[in-house]
């Protein structure tokens, strides 16, 4: 009996951390509704900005043509934690991800990040669907 309970417990735990590896769950495809960003100067041009409380990682490879990506790893969920040159970086197992594609630079993760769409509006930087 005590075996089954066992195995039981494994089952949620790997049920609960495998969620974000295949993209199906919606979770990790960005905002639901438009969020503001606050100003489009925060990310620098070449470089990438990572919003953690909105879950969006947005980056400028030219002035003025900015891209945005679900924060959120494709491996096993976790929240991106840093953005490190040309790099996001996953904390959970080292995944990252190009900041200007959203690929996969180095595994375990294997999908890209999600595209967000990215908007200027006012010099204010929006993310996700337009309203």
């Amino acid at each position: 009996m005590l075996c089954g309970a066992a195995l039981a417990a494994l089952g949620l735990t790997a049920a609960a951390c495998g969620g974000g590896g295949s993209g199906g769950s919606g979770a990790s495809e960005g905002p639901d509704e438009p969020v503001d960003l606050g100003d489009a100067k925060a990310v620098p041009v070449g470089g990438a900005k990572l919003y953690a409380e909105q879950k969006v990682l947005v980056s400028q490879p030219e002035e003025g043509d900015f891209k945005g990506f679900s924060a959120v790893c494709t491996h096993q969920g976790s929240l991106l934690g840093e953005v490190d040159g040309d790099v996001a970086v996953c904390p959970m197992h080292g995944s990252r991800f190009h900041v200007d594609t959203g690929e996969v630079a180095k595994g375990p993760a294997t999908q890209a990040l999600p595209s967000v769409p990215v908007k200027v509006r006012g010099g204010k930087l929006i993310a996700g669907p337009e309203s």
